[in-house]
């Protein structure tokens, strides 16, 4: 199941369905059979004699998913499925997949650039960057111990990697583009690697260094500002600070701040608010 449909656009959904299962060699009757219980697997049992110009967006993957299902694979391949769908379609397509997909009698595998996919139809994941797995594992393990930049900017996270430097004050993460302050256990040794998470919720801005008990402060030009989807109420400002950052703040505090792109601002976020792992 591609990007698009593929669909044969001289065929109702039913023969479209049956055309596998014919090219086979079954007889007309049995794959014809196949072709309903499929539709009806999928959800499009109502449109099967329905050409795909007369098809929605969303029936159009239906069809094609009970296409795909009906030759009864051992392993279901779903390119960018939702892709070419309106934002409302690609909802509910969505959700009636969540419901779906877990029920089929074979493997899956998604592949997808947007985050809200992978997290809601994935179990096990895996990114690619450069043609190479950077990092599998279950989908709580990658949210919540990210191990590459790449993953964490498919789920919008600050990511920082360096060796633990311990300090009277407290520990310090030291990284290639600057320290930040952290909480570690007893278990970890001085120069230690570790990778630290910085949720961007927890960063806050400012146009002066605040007079707070955080504990980290990062001065940084603001790169760009983009607004968070459906609405806008929410956007991300990205900073070149040392080391680089990325908060996420309401529309409203962006609009109080005077926030544009070249602005000299201040972040601060605690440092019991990094997540450290090894």
């Amino acid at each position: 199941m591609a990007q698009g449909d593929t669909l044969f656009p001289h065929l109702d959904a039913q023969a479209n369905v049956a055309f596998g299962p014919r090219a086979q060699g079954l007889p007309r009757r049995e794959a014809e059979s196949r072709a309903t219980q499929a539709l009806e697997r999928a959800g499009a049992s109502a449109w099967a004699s329905r050409r795909p110009h007369e098809l929605s967006g969303g029936q159009k993957q239906r069809v094609a998913l009970a296409r795909a299902l009906v030759l009864e694979p051992q392993v279901l391949l779903l390119d960018e499925p939702l892709s070419a769908l309106d934002p409302g379609t690609r909802r509910a397509l969505r959700a009636d997949l969540g419901q779906r997909l877990p029920a089929l009698p074979c493997a899956t595998v998604l592949v997808t650039h947007s985050p809200v996919e992978a997290l809601a139809l994935g179990d096990r994941m895996a990114a690619i960057e450069r043609g190479r797995i950077v990092q599998a594992r279950d989908r709580e393990a990658l949210v919540l111990r990210p191990r590459s930049s790449y993953v964490a900017d498919f789920l919008g996270v600050n990511l920082f990697h360096g060796a633990i430097r311990r300090e009277p004050a407290g520990a310090l993460l030291a990284t290639a583009a600057g320290s930040l302050h952290v909480v570690v256990d007893d278990e970890v040794a001085d120069g230690e690697e570790c990778f630290a998470l910085v949720n961007p919720r927890d960063v806050t801005l400012s146009l002066h260094a605040p007079a707070t008990s955080a504990r980290n402060v990062i001065a940084g030009v603001v790169q760009e500002i983009v607004p968070e989807p459906p609405h806008g109420e929410r956007v991300r400002v990205a900073l070149d600070g040392r080391p680089p950052l990325v908060a996420e703040i309401t529309r409203e505090s962006a609009a109080e701040l005077g926030l544009k792109v070249g602005l000299r601002v201040h972040a601060s976020f605690k440092s019991s608010g990094v997540t450290t792992y090894r």
